[in-house]
């Protein structure tokens, strides 16, 4: 079994356009991957046990990294979280773009928005910086100098997240033994200045940084690139939990999506460190079809109920006016997919 990576966030908006448009604009996420506009009707037990419409987009910066899901209710009025998401609140609410250039990048924001930090320095001391984007969620900003095709830009895609955790020991069961994060970069206790622009940020905390010492294998393995976790435990007050009460899809941070290859492989491995599959699109492992692309879909829960979704990719399309698909389940599962063909995905860009 192999984990090419984080193959997206998932970002749930009230207006899908606006939001992508946004994202475009900032961070570069332009290139389509799938849009699809139908029903949910696999994800019950995170939406009312009831099937909903919904109108959702992959979309991806070719600079390298992982793209965001964008995500909106079709026929429900998406519910807004009822309370001022602070640091270290359970489930992911501060997602990370990387910039091979921190500096510059930030002064190239500062020219379109203001709602950004200042610069700061994280605990292993590389330049970062945070955004605040106009529907409410926190972006960390993350100097890393990998590049999958060079667009002359100072920033790529997502690189990871932040996640609030209530006891990091538990939480490095699935984050260390099941998703391969096994190298500590720092683990650190106290108050961060890199956190006074976010919500409580003044406040302690215990913080550690994750990443993979070996490098992912996989089809999409070159373009997503390497990634990081942050667990961030709060220690002056007692966390909310961010999705109490509301959908899968609602405003905010949804889940991340790790792209992965032989899932009957990693049912068992999450089976055995205590983490089932809550939902698993292709029970008797037939392909699920989104439309444009087509695979198999499970999610579990981190110990704290934030949402893992694994995406075992068996088509997507490359040039779709040309009708020219990728057919992953013909392919040696553990090679990358040639790089000339994903630059493809090029053609897919879409214009605001």
């Amino acid at each position: 079994m192999y984990i090419s990576g984080i193959q997206q966030i998932g970002i749930g908006t009230t207006s899908l356009y606006e939001s992508w448009k946004w994202y475009a604009d900032i961070f570069g996420m332009n290139i389509r991957i799938l849009e699809d506009d139908t029903v949910a009707e696999r994800m019950l037990c995170y939406t009312g046990n009831q099937p909903q419409k919904r109108h959702a987009a992959i979309t991806i910066n070719l600079q390298g990294g992982a793209g965001f899901e964008i995500w909106q209710y079709s026929d429900r009025t998406p519910q807004s979280v009822s309370f001022e998401i602070a640091v270290g609140d359970l489930g992911i609410y501060c997602g990370k773009v990387k910039s091979k250039n921190v500096k510059l990048f930030h002064e190239e924001i500062l020219k379109k928005y203001t709602q950004i930090s200042p610069l700061y320095i994280t605990p292993d001391n590389t330049p970062t910086f945070y955004i605040l984007d106009p529907f409410g969620n926190y972006f960390q900003v993350v100097e890393d100098s990998y590049i999958f095709s060079n667009c002359k830009q100072n920033n790529g895609g997502c690189i990871g997240a932040q996640i609030g955790v209530s006891n990091i020991e538990k939480a490095l069961t699935l984050y260390c033994d099941v998703l391969g994060y096994d190298t500590v970069v720092y683990d650190k206790t106290g108050i961060f200045e890199d956190f006074s622009f976010m919500h409580a940020g003044t406040q302690q905390y215990r913080r550690m940084l994750l990443k993979h010492s070996k490098k992912r294998t996989g089809a999409f393995s070159e373009m997503f690139g390497p990634s990081q976790i942050e667990l961030v435990v709060a220690l002056e007050r007692i966390p909310k939990k961010i999705y109490e009460g509301r959908f899968w899809g609602d405003p905010g941070f949804i889940q991340l999506c790790f792209d992965i290859t032989n899932m009957k492989a990693f049912k068992r491995l999450c089976e055995e460190k205590g983490f089932p599959f809550t939902v698993d699109s292709c029970p008797s492992g037939e392909t699920f079809d989104m439309g444009d692309a087509a695979g198999h879909f499970t999610y579990i829960e981190d110990p704290d109920g934030t949402l893992i979704e694994f995406v075992e990719t068996h088509k997507i399309p490359i040039i779709k006016k040309l009708n020219l698909f990728i057919n992953l389940k013909k392919r040696n599962p553990s090679k990358p997919l040639p790089k000339i063909m994903l630059k493809a995905l090029g053609f897919n860009k879409v214009k605001f």
